[in-house]
Parts: structure tokens; C-alpha cells; sequence
């Protein structure tokens, strides 16, 4: 009989303890520490991520409820509020960026070995570069300089298209500017950097030639140019001009540089977009594409701040900041390996809202993620039918079964909540068997069977529901058990 630990711990085995402790040694985080690891700050920050715990309450009382089941972690016990407060504010943040950088290593072996289809058909490294403001309140995180009225930081990104990874990051206070963090990157000769027009300068353009790094990005309208040659263009299709160009302000600064001038017609916005690069070879359509697939680094930023804890934070000071955004791009690339190695259509949104009720379930993890809706194999040696009481009396052994059969339709806002995969987690912890599916008129309905016990739970759990329904009502039937299910399903 194969026995697996739980979901949570099979998840941290992805960061090797000896590899974590020589990022330890290496920042001296552990210096001074008297009980409370730097390892196990970890696992509770990152249980912040997975598990969507708003509060330090949360991440604290949380590991406290499963305290048997923090050993195959590596964590002793849950730790203290102030305990967990103390280390996120004076343990260095820059353990979390090598992490990061440990398993960004693993999931970009995976990515090279499970053949990646590329968009387009030329072997350049593509990557996309912006930024992110995370608004804070000036009052309480007084260094995050942004605006007079307003605080903030500035999370500065560079995703990687082969597998769309964020394979670098810098956080700023909210006012430093996008180009003066990018002039301090360094990429590798050959790469095609793609940037909006918050990057616009000449000489940074210049640099980056003279580097051997192509970009692309739009032409500012107020840009100042001459014109170097006219290319041929298409006589059907969205390209207007394709020009070689070059710009007044290099030129008076004795730097030579010539650029291409592409303006492609939007059909979709019914205006023309201009964009610049310094590849001479690109065709025009394939410089639109490749800024069309920049898009790529916006929508990371929407489900980094939608998915994960981002946007609040559990310290005020700069310290505690940046240890919780490292520990949010971390769970980022734990999410995204586990898209990478399922089998499974997932979307990020949805592996992570699932995975949250999943953290502490005793199942191999891959099953669960290649098939999600598939009830467990069942335990040798273990009945897992219905409870049966065994009562001896006077006259002998009887056996006396509890089980009933019961039909409940749940009202209220039920529906685009995950309220099926809800009873269906709750129904296999209790094994309970049946099915649950969604009505037209927007109620949910079950059909289930089980001990009279196991279904008062879950009918209970029902009238609760999860974090983001609102029960109103729960029309209950009971009836008597007629064994028509072998398992649960959601319909």
C-alpha cells in the first residue's frame, strides 16, 4: 500500500532543505535565532500564499489546527504571532530572492524538457520587461516614497516567454522610474526585449544596439527623426510603412544608430500603432506580434495580485514588504511548475483556488493534479463503504446500519463560487457518495447517501458553504438508503 504526505509537504519538497540551509548560511538568516527557523518562516509564509491567510492570526491559527500534521513539514509547531511579525521584520529578505532564484533553476529545466512549442519560429530569447505600482498607505509605510498623499512600491519585472516564468525582479520605492531600473539589466546578446513606451530612451536604445540586444516597443508621437530609407510594404494587409530611421538627438551626441519605423493598422481599435525596434530583419507583422504577446507580462501581474497576497501585507516595515512579495513570486513559480508538469487543462486562477483546499489532504500530488475530480483509490484494508455499528447483546451479534439517503437544494449565490468542488471535498473526507450539479435557475443540487452522521456534517458544512458563496437557504429530504452510487461526482 503506497502512503503519501500531505499535498503541503510534497509541494515543499520542490526546495531541498540542503540547498535552503546553505541560502541560509549564506545571508546569516539564522543568526541570533533561538528556536523559530528561518526554514520554518518559510513554510509559514508560503502556507500565507497557498492557503490565502489574510492575517497573521490567520497563517498562525491556521498551522495551529493541523499542529499533527506540521512534522513532515520540518516545523515543530505553529508559530506565535509576534514571533512570526519579529522574523518578517529583521530576517534579511534576500534569502527569499536566492530561493526564488533556486526553483526559477527547476522550472526552467522543466520547461526545456518538456519541449516548449515557441510562438514564433525565430530561436531569439523573447522576455518582456515592466513594472507594477502596489499602492500602500503613506501613514504607516512612511519610507515607501511615491506621492505626497500616497505610498507605494514598485515591483520591476522580466518575464521569460519560454514558459512565461519571471525569471528576474526588482522591487523600488512606488517613484523610481521604469528606465532607470532597466538600465541597470544586463541580458544576454541576441535576446528580443519587448517594453512599452514607458521606456522610451534614445540612448538606452543606442546601449542595448551596441550590446547586441534587439528590442521592440512603441514610437512616442512627439519622437524626432529623419528617415533613412523607405522599404517596400505590402499592397494588402495592416502595414502602412516600414521605414529605417534615425534619431536627431544620437546624432548630435556622435553616436551612430539606425532603427526601423513599423506602423501597422489595428482593425480591432481603428487607428494606426507605431512601433520601433532595432531589428533590421523582423518582418512587420512579426514586430506587431511580438509586442501583441507583451500582453503576457500585464496579465501575470493581474493573477499575481488576484491569486496571491499581494496587495496587503502582514508588516509595515520595508523589510517585511519584500520578504512577502519574494514569497509571492515563489508561489507564483510553484503554481506555474505545476501547470507545467500536469496533464490537466489548468488555468492559474483555478489551480490555485483549488490547491488552497487541497494543502493538507494525505494524496500523491500529481494524481490529484493530472486528474482533480477523481475521487481517491481506496485504502487497503480499510472498509470504505458506510459506517456499520457492530453492537453486541445479550442474544448474540447484530449488525446495525446508520445509512441514509438525503436531497438537498442549496439557494442563495451558489454558483461561479466553487461550491460543487466544495461538497465534493467535504463529501470524500466523509465518505459520502452521490453526486452535485448546478440547476438552471441558479441553486445547487445534491443527491447523496451515507451514515446519518456523515451527512448531518456536510449538510452543515452546506449551509455554510465556502469563503465566497452566500447561503440563504437549504432545502433538506431525507429518505431511506437504496445504495444506488458507487462513488461522488460532480455533474
Amino acid at each position: 500500500m503506497k502512503r503519501f504526505c500531505s499535498i503541503f509537504s510534497q509541494l515543499l519538497q520542490l526546495f531541498p532543505r540542503l540547498e535552503f540551509e546553505q541560502a541560509v548560511k549564506q545571508h546569516r538568516a539564522d543568526r541570533g535565532a533561538k528556536g523559530f527557523t528561518s526554514w520554518g518562516q518559510f513554510v509559514a509564509m508560503l502556507f500565507c500564499q497557498l492557503g490565502r491567510a489574510h492575517t497573521l492570526r490567520e497563517i498562525c491559527g491556521g498551522l495551529a489546527s493541523c499542529e499533527g500534521k506540521l512534522k513532515h513539514l520540518g516545523v515543530g509547531e505553529a508559530p506565535k504571532r509576534s514571533t512570526l511579525a519579529y522574523a518578517n521584520q529583521h530576517r534579511p529578505w534576500e534569502l527569499y530572492q536566492t530561493v526564488f532564484g533556486q526553483l526559477l533553476g527547476k522550472c526552467q529545466a522543466t520547461v526545456a524538457a518538456s519541449g516548449w512549442k515557441k510562438k514564433f519560429r525565430f530561436k531569439n530569447k523573447l522576455a518582456s520587461l515592466d513594472a507594477s505600482t502596489i499602492d500602500l498607505c503613506v501613514a504607516l509605510f512612511d519610507w515607501a516614497k511615491f506621492r505626497r498623499t500616497k505610498g507605494a512600491v514598485k515591483l520591476h519585472l522580466l518575464l521569460d516567454h519560454d514558459g512565461y516564468l519571471p525569471s528576474y525582479a526588482v522591487i523600488t520605492e512606488g517613484k523610481q522610474s521604469d528606465i532607470k531600473v532597466a538600465r541597470t539589466m544586463k541580458f544576454a546578446p541576441g535576446t528580443v526585449l519587448v517594453v512599452d513606451r514607458g521606456y522610451n530612451d534614445y540612448t538606452w536604445f543606442a546601449d542595448l544596439t551596441e550590446e547586441g540586444v534587439f528590442f521592440v516597443t512603441r514610437l512616442k508621437d512627439n519622437a524626432h527623426y529623419g528617415v533613412v530609407e523607405k522599404r517596400p510594404r505590402p499592397e494588402r494587409g495592416p502595414v502602412q510603412s516600414d521605414e529605417v530611421i534615425f534619431f536627431f538627438s544620437l546624432a548630435q551626441a556622435g553616436r551612430e544608430g539606425f532603427f526601423r519605423r513599423v506602423e501597422v493598422w489595428d482593425e480591432d481599435k481603428q487607428s494606426a500603432l507605431v512601433f520601433l525596434t532595432n531589428h533590421l530583419d523582423f518582418g512587420p507583422t512579426t514586430i506587431a506580434a511580438i509586442y501583441r504577446d507583451r500582453w503576457k507580462v500585464e496579465l501575470f501581474f493581474k493573477a499575481l495580485k488576484q491569486n496571491l497576497k499581494i496587495k496587503t501585507f502582514l508588516g509595515t516595515s520595508a523589510n517585511a514588504v519584500h520578504t512577502q512579495i519574494w514569497t509571492a513570486l515563489i508561489a507564483m513559480l510553484v503554481l506555474r511548475y505545476l501547470q507545467l508538469k500536469s496533464t490537466f487543462g489548468w488555468s492559474l486562477s483555478n489551480l490555485a483556488a483549488l490547491l488552497r483546499h487541497q494543502l493538507f489532504v494525505y494524496r500523491e500530488l500529481f494524481a490529484w493534479l493530472n486528474q482533480p475530480f477523481e475521487a481517491p483509490p481506496a485504502l487497503e484494508g480499510i472498509h470504505d463503504a458506510q459506517l456499520v455499528l457492530d453492537l453486541r447483546q445479550s442474544e448474540g451479534r447484530a449488525l446495525l446500519e446508520t445509512r441514509r439517503s438525503v436531497h438537498v437544494v442549496v439557494s442563495g449565490m451558489a454558483q461561479g463560487v466553487g461550491f460543487r468542488y466544495f461538497a465534493y471535498q467535504y463529501a470524500i473526507q466523509l465518505g459520502i457518495t452521490g453526486w452535485v450539479k448546478n440547476l438552471p435557475d441558479g441553486d445547487v443540487e445534491l443527491e447523496v447517501e451515507g451514515s446519518r452522521e456523515s451527512l448531518e456534517n456536510l449538510i452543515a458544512r452546506l449551509r455554510l458553504g465556502p469563503r465566497s458563496a452566500r447561503v440563504t437557504n437549504a432545502e433538506v429530504s431525507w429518505t431511506e438508503y437504496r445504495g444506488r452510487f458507487d462513488r461522488f461526482e460532480i455533474r
